[in-house]
């Protein structure tokens, strides 16, 4: 069991949907960066996504990608990373942070010594969006071995024969893409959304957390109510942006994780 684990167990005791919120490391800088990510489960965020930068963010829409710039550009390193989740956990062993980004990071400093530095600074699992089913040998097996949960992304183009694929070595949860295109594009619909969860879940007893195209409480409300949750982060990505202090930061996602607990 691992925290992403416990806390879907948790709030399937409670009755409660999940609120996950994704941040870019590094955004604006280290320091104040740091500061959102102590922010969020104060706020209510029940799993953090924790975006790695990276030069060719080919999944991502314009607020994440520069965001991605941003980071690189303060210094923002994988192992700088690694270090804000050491200090982070210091004060909190509870909130799960999912390590979000691209393969190319992980392979330049080494599957098996990534898969140890992230064990023990204290990562609980991995959305490794460039890497498909057909290469779990490179990432997926060793990080599920080393106890890292690997969550994979389904998508409105995911069919029912292309599902059981995608499926077969997810652990944590299911993150299903509300919409075909970038992050930050358009506005995600329940009533689209909903056959597409059902579909999955009559799949797999993995809970399913639907993002892309959350921007308010209200959204976030409409979607968590026909799924196990939902993710918010170009909306989140689009405040720190805007330089706005840490405490409007966390009323904006407090917002949004209240939306999404009323579901």
């Amino acid at each position: 069991m691992t925290r992403i684990d416990d806390t879907f167990a948790r709030l399937r005791s409670e009755g409660k949907k999940a609120f996950v919120a994704y941040m870019m490391a590094g955004d604006p800088d280290e320091a104040t960066s740091a500061e959102v990510l102590a922010c969020l489960p104060r706020a209510g965020v029940d799993v953090i996504e924790l975006g790695m930068p990276f030069t060719d963010p080919m999944a991502d829409g314009p607020t994440i990608q520069l965001a991605g710039q941003r980071a690189l550009e303060s210094g923002m390193t994988l192992n700088k990373v690694l270090d804000m989740v050491r200090a982070f956990r210091k004060t909190n062993n509870e909130t799960p942070i999912v390590m979000m980004g691209y393969y190319n990071p992980i392979y330049s400093h080494g599957v098996d010594k990534f898969l140890a530095d992230a064990n023990e600074a204290g990562i609980d699992g991995l959305i490794v969006v460039d890497l498909p089913p057909e290469e779990d040998s490179e990432l997926c097996i060793p990080a599920q071995a080393a106890g890292l949960n690997f969550i994979r992304l389904a998508t409105p183009t995911t069919d029912d024969k292309r599902l059981p694929k995608v499926l077969q070595n997810t652990s944590g949860f299911v993150y299903y893409v509300s919409i075909t295109g970038i992050t930050g594009a358009a506005a995600a619909q329940a009533v689209d959304v909903a056959p597409e969860v059902a579909r999955i879940k009559a799949k797999t007893d993995l809970p399913v957390i639907v993002g892309f195209g959350i921007r308010t409480p209200e959204t976030a409300e409409q979607i968590a109510s026909v799924a196990d949750g939902c993710v918010v982060g170009s909306a989140i990505v689009g405040e720190v942006a805007k330089g706005k202090p840490i405490a409007e930061i966390e009323a904006f996602v407090r917002g949004l994780a209240e939306g999404a607990h009323r579901a």
